[in-house]
């Protein structure tokens, strides 16, 4: 990915440091031998448990490098949430930042017996961790083990099309895909001399793949960000002269609250694009208002490696996610399977390379997702108007997506209902200024019990990464359900 731009090009920028393209690359030539030194088999799964910093970018190159299997989880997320995914993914080993120390301490480390090493950062220590930092220092540089297109790179979980939190597969094949196809696409393509500024969190496939990736396998410089401030980030853009900007539209709600912008502070921005949810009408107004830059709206999903669609270059009208990237095969079906007319409702179908071969260990939900003719179903709903336009007009069913990250409504009922003064729950999510959507519960108590709001907020944050935490609890003296017994939360307010 980084082996034919130039040694004296800045790769990356993170918390002050200048890396270059020749410098990183040495440097995950000895991760890579720091990693092979552990003993581990090619297609072990290593998590990364870091920031969106120079240490989680070494970390995943050198995981995949060496013919592991990357994967990125959130270090926000409780120490309950991430002893679960690395039992389920079987992890052998994860590489810690300062950020992934507490919540990694308190897993109990005999609930996930593969787990054979934590490597953590040099000022950090866990029990029986290994100072990461001093191996790498000591490795001796390992070349890299050659990958084919079929061979798994990384594992991220999403709630995506599958109902719960499921560990995507992603193939070298996949990601690889998907960056040719948006650097087929003219107006999205990565020049060498961008310089993209990234916030999204890199265990976030947009992140991850979409800029990361992206900006490195063109050569570009990356600016990575770990704690989004927009007066300092309209600062740095300004500073750095920074071409590209990706983001969730919450980000860009916040750029384009700042009073009294400075008239130039966005003249180097070549290329706007949110991604992650949708962006409302006035958010790209105001940015257009305030800020002197037009959003494209982009669409994709885990699933997909993720990019799917892009408006950036195509005339699309505001509120339009463009059409399919190139490469990438679209259709939109009835609940038949058959294609709709122009101006109907369909959901999104997608086929191509970038489409991933299905969750890790789950054929039922793989199934559920992937027809025997590769289509993916996404569950989205859409329409396509007379010029080939999308516009996205419902999503999967009960998805909340917060902050450009995907919350479903049973993951969070059943942690609610673990608690003992509840009965019963049923979670929707509902508008928020700042977020885009916020997940709000109703819970039944049972007989006897009271229940206290914060309690039970706090309840859930033992169990779930903040952002799938409710943040409004009623209490309510029933549910309504349907006459299969099933909850109804198209009926809660």
């Amino acid at each position: 990915m980084i082996d034919d731009h130039p040694d004296d090009h800045t790769a990356v920028v993170s918390g002050g440091d200048r890396i270059s393209y020749g410098r990183l690359r040495r440097e995950i030539a000895a991760t890579r031998g720091a990693l092979a030194s552990l003993g581990l088999d090619e297609g072990d799964r290593v998590a990364i448990l870091c920031g969106t910093n120079a240490r989680f970018v070494r970390s995943w190159l050198a995981i995949i490098g060496c013919g592991y299997v990357g994967v990125p989880l959130n270090p926000q997320s409780p120490a309950a949430e991430i002893q679960r995914e690395l039992q389920e993914v079987g992890a052998a080993a994860v590489i810690v930042g300062p950020a992934g120390v507490l919540p990694l301490s308190q897993i109990d480390r005999a609930a996930v017996p593969s787990l054979r090493f934590l490597l953590t950062p040099t000022r950090r220590e866990i029990d029986s961790s290994i100072d990461f930092d001093e191996l790498v220092k000591n490795a001796e540089a390992v070349p890299i083990v050659p990958r084919v297109d079929d061979d798994l790179a990384a594992l991220l979980f999403t709630s995506g099309t599958a109902g719960i939190p499921k560990a995507a597969m992603l193939t070298h094949g996949n990601l690889a895909a998907n960056l040719h196809q948006v650097q087929n696409a003219p107006v999205r393509c990565t020049r060498p001399d961008d310089v993209t500024l990234c916030v999204v969190p890199l265990f976030h496939v947009l992140g991850l793949n979409s800029i990361l990736d992206l900006a490195l396998y063109a050569g570009a410089t990356i600016i990575l960000i770990e704690r989004f401030d927009p007066v300092s980030m309209l600062e740095m853009v300004a500073d750095e002269q920074a071409s590209i900007l990706v983001g969730p539209p919450t980000m860009w709600a916040a750029l384009s609250q700042i009073e009294n912008p400075p008239p130039d502070a966005m003249l180097s921005v070549r290329l706007a694009v949110s991604g992650a949810a949708p962006i409302p009408a006035r958010v790209v107004r105001n940015c257009h208002d305030s800020l002197g830059v037009d959003i494209a709206e982009g669409y994709g999903l885990t699933e997909a490696s993720p990019s799917v669609s892009l408006s950036a270059g195509t005339g699309a009208p505001v509120g339009s996610i463009g059409r399919p990237i190139p490469g990438i095969e679209m259709r939109l079906v009835d609940a038949d399977g058959d294609d709709v007319y122009i101006g109907d409702a369909g959901e999104i179908i997608v086929r191509g390379d970038n489409v991933f071969p299905g969750y890790w260990q789950d054929p039922e939900a793989t199934a559920r997702v992937l027809d025997p003719d590769g289509w993916l179903h996404t569950g989205d709903l859409a329409v396509v108007n007379d010029d080939g336009y999308l516009f996205i007009v419902d999503r999967a069913k009960d998805l909340i997506i917060v902050s450009g990250f995907n919350v479903y409504p049973a993951e969070v009922e059943r942690v609610l209902v673990t608690h003992p003064a509840v009965a019963e729950a049923a979670v929707v999510g509902v508008a928020h200024p700042h977020t885009g959507e916020a997940v709000k519960a109703y819970v039944v108590p049972r007989a006897g019990r009271t229940i206290e709001e914060d309690d039970l907020i706090d309840w859930c944050a033992t169990e779930l990464a903040r952002y799938k935490c409710p943040s409004k609890i009623d209490e309510v003296d029933e549910l309504p359900h349907g006459l299969g017994g099933k909850v109804l939360r198209r009926q809660l307010d």
